[in-house]
This record gives C-alpha cells, structure tokens and sequence, in this order.
C-alpha cells in the first residue's frame, strides 16, 4: 500500500467496469477504485467480486501491467492480526433501507424514483452530475420533486421496522432547500405523518423551509405511485380534509430509513453482545454506550438511529467510559514520534522549493501543471520545483522530506487544495525535515482556481501563475516562529450539581483527575430528582440517589453545594474562579471547565394553570408518580395538551423530550387504571427512535390522540363536573368538547442562567438561551473558547440518556486536554508594539477572544499586550488598530504587501 502513488493509471487501464456503490449506482467505477476523491489513505484497492483476475485465474492483471510504481501484488496472502486491547468501541454504522421490494414506490422500477442518499449524490458537486441536479432517465433538470417521508421506518406490516429513524425529515427539508437552491423555479413538497425536527434549531430550520423558501408540506402518506407519459410520476394521496388527491411530479424522492446491516449483526454476535428486536445494540439509559458485555462500547447508529451532532457525542462519550477501564496504563504503551532538531536558517538567503499538485484530475484536468512548475523555477529565490500526482500522500511526504535536506531548501511552498485541510499534513512535513513548520506557504490552486474556472483552462493557468507568484514572494520573507507552552492545571471545574454535572466529575475522577462541583442549591441531582422513569422503564428516582452518594463519597471530587460562580479569569490550562458561599469567597485554580447547568420546566400561564388543581405539568405528575397517589386510579379521563411554551414564537425550538414523555405518563395511568379514558392533544408526535415502539403500544392500549394547530389552540374552561377541553377534530372537520379530570401540560424546557456565565467565559448564547457549541457537529460539546466544554440541558432539551451521553463526552473532552499536561499557542498570533501603541482600546473590545488586554503597571502600563494562548489570529485587531501597531506574525505587512505588489 505505501507504494501506491494514486496516479490512477491502473483504473485507467482495467477493463471492468461495475457499479459505484459510493454513488448510489448512478455511476460506474472500474474493479481497481478509490472509494471516493478524498479518501483517507488515498490508495486504490482491487475488488475481488468484479476483479477478472480473480474471477478467471491467470487473466487479465492490466493493472500489475501499467502500475509505475510497481504496488500491486497478486500473490499477497490474507493475514490475521492478533491485537491485545484493554477495551473495544463499536462503531459498525448503519445501512440505508432498500425499498425495491415496496411495490408500491415502484423503486428500481422507474429510474425517476431515487433514495433519498441517491438524491444527496445528485446534490453533490463530486457526485455523478457534478451537482447539476437532472434525472437519470432523459437529463431533464427536474421541476416538481416530492419527498415520500417514512419509508422503511414507522411501519411493522411491510418491514418490521417499527422505530423511526430519527434523522429523515430533517434529511429531506435540508436536501428541499438545497434542490431549490440549486434549480431555481424546483418545487419541492415533502408529504409526511409527523414532522420530527426535535434537534437543536431543527424546528427554526423547518419554519424558514416552510416560510421563506416555499417548501410545501403535505400531513399525507401518498398510497398510489404511477408512471405517466414523459418519465413523470402521479401520486395518489388523501389530503387533510379526507378528498382523495392527485398531482404529477418529475421526480420522486424516498426518505429512506436505517437499519443494521448484516454484518453488523454477525460481528455483535461474535463479541457476545445482545442486541435487541431491531438489531440494534442493547444498552440501558443510564449507561448509554456499554453493551452488555463488560469492556465493549458501543457509538453511532450501532446504538440506535441517530443523527450525525448525536453520534459523534455518543463517539467521545464511549471514548470516556473506555478510558476509565485504561486509565492505569495511561502512557504505558504510548510512542512519540521524535522529531529531528531543527536547522537554523538565520542569516541564510531564501532557498524556495515549490511542489505543485495535481490533485488527480481536480487540478489537473484544468490547470497545466508542468507548465506551472516551469514558470515556478524562473521566480526569484526558487531554486527547486516539482509536480505531484498527489502532493499529500504518504510517498510523496516523505520524498518532500528527503529533497529539502538534498536540496538545501529552507522555504518551501505548496500549490494545492486548501490551507484549511491540508496546512498542519505539510508543516509536519517540513518538521520532519528539520525545518520551522512556519516557513511554509500554500497556493490554494484548486479551491480559488481550477474549480472555479474549470471552463477555461488558460485562465486557470496563468491564475494558478499568479497564485504561486504570490506565494513565493511572501515565502521569501517568512521568518521562523515559535510556538507558546504554557503548564497545565489537571483540575476541572464543573459547574451544574445535576445528573450531567455529576456524570461528567465522576467520570473523570474514575480517570484519576481532580474535579471540583458547584452547584448553586443546596442538593445535588438537578431536574431529575422529579422524574419518574425513563422511556425504557428504567426507575431514576433510584438512578440519581444512587449517582449522588457516589459522587459525594468520591475521594477526588469535591462538592461545593449552595455555591455560585462570581468571576472567572485566566485561559485555557490556568484559569482562576472565584466561589462564593454565604459570604466566603474562594478562589479556584484549573485547567478546563465544564457547564452543566441544567434547565428547568416552564410555567404557563394559560389553560387554567395555576387557577385549578386539576391542571399540573409533567414533573408536578410525575411526582404524584413518585409518591404513588391512590387518588391516580380514581381517575375517570385524563387528557395531555402538547408543545406548551414550545414551538411558538417566544420558544420557537422542539423541546424534544415531552412527547415521550406524555406517552411515558399515558401508559402509566392506564397501567394504574385500564379503564381510565386518555386523550393527547398534538402538533406532531415526536417519540424518535426506538420511543416510536411506545407511541404504538399507547394507541393500542387505548390512548386517543387528537391534532391541532398552532391558529386554533384547545381551550380549556372549569365545567360541572370535570374540564372541558374544546377543540376542532381534524377529521371530523368540527368542534369536539373532551370532558377530563386531569389535564397534564407537556412545557417547554426552558434553560437556567446561561447569562452571567457566558459573561464570564466569553461563551456565545442563542436567542433561546441555550449555550451555542463550537461546531453543531463536528465539536457539538466544546465551544470556540479553548478549555470550556458543555453538557445537558444548557446545550439544549434532552432526555436522561443523551444528557449522560453528553455528560461523558465533555469528560472525553476535557481529559483530552488535561492528559497532554501542556498547552500550546500557535506562533500565528497578534504582536503589539508598545511605542506605537495609544492605548485607545479598540483592539480589547473587538476580539471575540478576549485575547487583548490593556496593561495595568509597568512601562508600558496603558498599553495593549495579547495574551499568545487566548489569540486565534484571526487578524480583527490588526485590521482595526489605528495606530498600525499590531502585527499578525506569519501575515506581517510587509508580506501581505510583497504578496499584492505580484498582481
């Protein structure tokens, strides 16, 4: 495999030619592939299935033939590696439903009727069409596109799959706005049962798709699907007022479920874990990623369905719970790569070696590289140039290396792709060969040139020219730069006393690391200590007492009760808190922080709460649960009203939690009684995953469901014997008056004292109040700020179990940064020169990290300095000084300008 170079020669020459399954099948690929274009390793691999070689011993070997770099082996033999591990993470992912045998779709019967992941290859730029959005039937770009929602979810009858698969109305309100985006004029309808857009500002995502781009939503599951004249579709549906439908679209979309594959379920055997009905890994709420074998974990879709914010969660949290199984052979079996010393260039005249990429056919196939190599060696100072297939391969890193100790080169610029993905591969790069990693420039030739003018190739040329001009103007004055290490405190502070707080300290103090809890009450446990049980059953009254002894006998955890937060100073590794209890103040010193502070119920106003007894909220229900009222089975009818404080203009988030939760409460009272009459009043029930199986046991255990809208509300008022709840059938077509003895309201979640802590740690809120993380995916439990992670409902509403998902991640997290013992700034920061600086301040108010500082004694007292371990350099201070005395090492002026003065 190291061998392999990815010219792409041996694809070129194979004969085979199959379907491309990263394609969905709307392409062909040869026997010889790269999965994808930015495959990691990018190396082609041989598919034994389709391989004529394999297929018919002796013939063929094309690729063997005509591969330059001589990598490919026939006769390398299947070997079996023996690994000893101290614990295992299951991350085998999921398979997207087939619906070919779902006659009535006529999928795989009609080629204008596409999987849902088919229609995102159809969006994408590096898919089939190249992001020209056209039917595979006649090329005709497409102008009314329906979405058929729950397809292989939702549905027992005709594939045992009774869960929702949690992620398909976001996927196809995402993929109706991309498509109208990308094709003016498109419309775009989504018929749907319910519409579960429960995550964090998914329900606003929703509004503007409805609202401002015109995606029409149809509350319809389309029965009928007929092929017409032209390769158009006719859908057969029933539409809200009970008229049987019909409409003509030119492509249909499936919103395909998930589901295990079968491999997955052979390797869950395998290890002797349990799965359960559906195949997914069996866990319980309070331990979310364990299975049921002692030592294997379990994230992602393996898990249960669950959407991409979700499951990279759930990956750090099952990280956490494997680390406390390792924690006492930390380092123990840790290589660090040694870095040769670095060569000192002071005094030295620049000595510029370029490399430029083809990128495959990315750049390639557009830019003339030799020719751009050959204009390279002209420029001042260039006393090396190459091309490279592909300049960050494995082989072509370590030839990097060897030319520029060769070669004497002590500047080196890369003409590729971007800095953003790529800058840090080829810094190492040049560490490996003894140079400072800051003596490098990139020329992104393939973002800002060949994929925007792929349709004039000489322009692409002589802009991709200009480009590496610049950059070797700038490289010849780079100078080397250092980066900062600062110590680091081990000690965590978590803020938040409930269940994700303690989860959180005591999974990292069963690491081995010092956690101090603060909790502003006096009792540990949070809004859990009002629940009754969780959505499987489980009792968490029992959960949380258990969990708070535990954390308070925890000789590593300290517990700060009745304590809140005044100040916080410092940064990342050294931060400084003071504490206040009463009237003592303490200050606490350490390294990361984690907020867990929690949320609480909202308290309406309206439907009689508050003026009846009658009239309760969950938590006030549960804990007559709790407290095992007798008076619970004397109930006659009992009904719930959904979405109070929720999805409206005030709160217009999903709250997530209370439709499972009412559900949970439903089945309960009918347990308690089964005679008792229940009603639920609902927008859209949203009991996501696996909770779909107790929406189901609750319609056939009795319990009515009736739907409203946000224009016409239920209204409640005190009758002669019970509350009358009226409101309009949306079948019937007509006013219904329900009589209950207890009306339970489902109330947003509403977060607690997010204000003066984002204050404090310079952390953003949304317009909610809710804590915005770092990245939605991609850093879903950090924040922008280093050192400061997030958990529980302060992120946003959620269940017991995804709170304890989050809890442990943030402790993944948190001793990520804590194990290394150091922390490090990039020498890429802000440098202010005191005498030319007037102290005016502008650059202190708008960092957005805090980085700046005015001084306060010294010299240079009035001052500004920045502070290198807090500065991102992102250049906002240099921009606005208005004395010019505020430099960005690694961007200096004189650079910048060298750089311009090219063009």
């Amino acid at each position: 495999m190291d061998k392999c170079i990815a010219c792409g020669i041996c694809a070129q020459r194979c004969p085979r030619k199959v379907r491309d399954e990263y394609n969905q099948g709307l392409a062909k690929r040869k026997a010889i592939y790269v999965q994808y274009a930015q495959a990691v390793p990018l190396k082609y691999v041989i598919d034994a299935d389709h391989c004529i070689y394999f297929k018919k011993k002796g013939r063929c070997r094309a690729c063997e033939k005509y591969c330059p770099a001589g990598a490919i082996d026939f006769t390398q033999k299947e070997k079996i590696h023996k690994i000893e591990v101290g614990s295992v993470i299951l991350a085998p992912g999921f398979e997207p439903f087939d619906p070919s045998g779902l006659d009535t779709y006529i999928y795989a019967k009609h080629p204008n009727v596409v999987t849902a992941m088919e229609f995102e290859r159809m969006l994408s730029a590096s898919g089939p069409t190249m992001g020209h959005l056209v039917r595979s039937s006649d090329g005709k770009e497409p102008e009314r596109i329906a979405w058929l929602q729950c397809v292989g979810s939702r549905d027992i009858n005709r594939c045992d799959h009774g869960y929702c698969s949690s992620v398909c109305c976001m996927y196809a309100v995402k993929e109706a706005v991309i498509a109208k985006e990308h094709a003016r004029g498109v419309k775009a309808t989504i018929f749907y049962m319910d519409m579960r857009t429960h995550g964090k500002d998914f329900e606003e995502y929703y509004n503007r798709a409805r609202d401002e781009h015109g995606v029409r939503f149809i509350r319809s599951r389309v029965h009928t699907v007929n092929p017409v004249k032209d390769g158009d579709l006719e859908l057969i549906y029933v539409d809200d007022n009970g008229k049987l439908k019909s409409e003509i679209f030119d492509l249909v979309v499936l919103s395909t479920g998930l589901q295990i594959g079968k491999d997955s379920i052979e390797l869950g055997k395998r290890l002797g874990i349990e799965l359960d009905r559906y195949n997914f890994a069996l866990t319980d709420s309070f331990v979310p990623v364990a299975t049921t074998r002692k030592g294997i974990f379990v994230c992602g879709a393996f898990q249960g369905p669950k959407d991409i914010p979700q499951s990279v969660t759930e990956a750090s949290a099952a990280a956490a719970a494997s680390s406390v199984l390792l924690s006492k052979g930390r380092w123990t079996q840790t290589r660090v790569h040694e870095m040769p010393p670095e060569t000192s260039v002071t005094g030295e005249p620049p000595r510029i070696g370029v490399f430029v990429c083809h990128c495959g056919i990315n750049i390639g196939g557009v830019v003339d590289v030799p020719e751009v190599v050959d204009y390279a060696k002209t420029l001042p100072y260039v006393t090396y140039a190459e091309d490279n297939m592909y300049t960050c391969s494995q082989d072509t890193q370590v030839k990097m290396s060897e030319v520029i100790k060769e070669q004497g080169i002590n500047r080196v610029v890369v003409a590729a792709c971007t800095p953003k993905t790529h800058e840090p591969l080829f810094r190492e790069t040049l560490m490996n060969a003894g140079l400072n990693k800051y003596l490098f420039e990139m020329a992104n030739i393939r973002n800002q040139d060949s994929w925007v003018h792929s349709k004039d190739h000489a322009a692409a040329t002589e802009k991709a020219k200009d480009l590496v001009r610049m950059a070797v103007s700038k490289a010849a004055l780079l100078e080397p730069l250092s980066d900062t290490e600062l110590g680091f405190n081990p000690l965590t502070m978590v803020i938040g006393g409930g269940v994700a707080g303690m989860v959180c300290a005591k999974n990292l103090a069963d690491q081995g690391y010092e956690v101090h809890l603060v909790e502003r009450s006096e009792d540990l446990g949070g809004q859990a200590k009002f629940l009754h049980k969780t959505w499987r059953g489980e009792d968490i009254q029992a959960y949380v007492n258990n969990l708070a002894d535990e954390t308070e006998r925890n000789p590593r955890i300290h517990v700060h009760r009745s304590t809140e937060l005044t100040n916080v100073e410092g940064f990342v590794g050294n931060f400084s808190s003071t504490l206040k209890n009463g009237d003592k103040e303490t200050e606490l010193r350490h390294g990361v922080a984690v907020i867990a502070t929690g949320g609480h119920e909202y308290k309406p106003t309206e439907y009689l709460y508050g003026e009846d007894p009658r009239v309760l909220t969950h938590l006030e229900l549960d804990a007559r649960f709790i407290q095992d009222d007798p008076a619970l089975k004397d109930i006659r009818s009992a009904a719930f009203i959904q979405c109070v404080g929720s999805r409206e203009p005030d709160r217009p988030y999903c709250s997530r939690v209370c439709c499972t939760h009412t559900v949970e409460s439903a089945l309960e009272l009918k347990r308690r009684n089964p005679d008792m009459d229940v009603y639920v009043l609902y927008r859209d029930i949203r009991t996501y995953g696996e909770r779909e199986d107790l929406f189901r046991e609750a319609r056939e255990k009795g319990v009515i469901f009736f739907r409203y809208d946000l224009q016409s509300k239920p209204k409640v008022s005190r009758g002669k014997d019970a509350l009358e709840i009226g409101l309009e059938d949306q079948i019937l077509k007509r006013p219904i008056i329900l009589q209950a003895d207890l009306l339970v309201l489902a109330t947003a979640v509403v977060p607690s004292g997010a204000g003066q802590l984002a204050t404090f740690f310079k952390i953003p809120v949304s317009e909610s109040g809710f804590f915005i993380e770092a990245h939605a995916k991609l850093r879903p439990v950090d924040f922008a700020t280093d050192g400061i992670f997030l958990c529980g409902l302060a992120h946003y509403p959620k269940p017991i179990d995804e709170s304890i998902e989050q809890a442990l991640a943030a402790a993944s997290r948190a001793s990520g940064l804590i194990a290394t013992g150091k922390v490090f700034a990039s020498g890429t920061v802000a440098d202010i020169n005191p005498m030319w600086c007037s102290g005016c301040g502008v650059c202190v108010a708008i960092c957005p990290y805090s980085a700046p500082s005015i001084m306060e004694e010294g010299r240079f007292a009035g001052k500004a300095q920045i502070n290198p371990v807090l500065c991102k350099g992102c250049g906002l201070c240099v921009a606005s000084c208005r004395s010019g005395a505020i430099d960005l090492k690694g961007f200096a002026q004189d650079q910048i300008m060298a750089m311009i003065n090219e063009v």
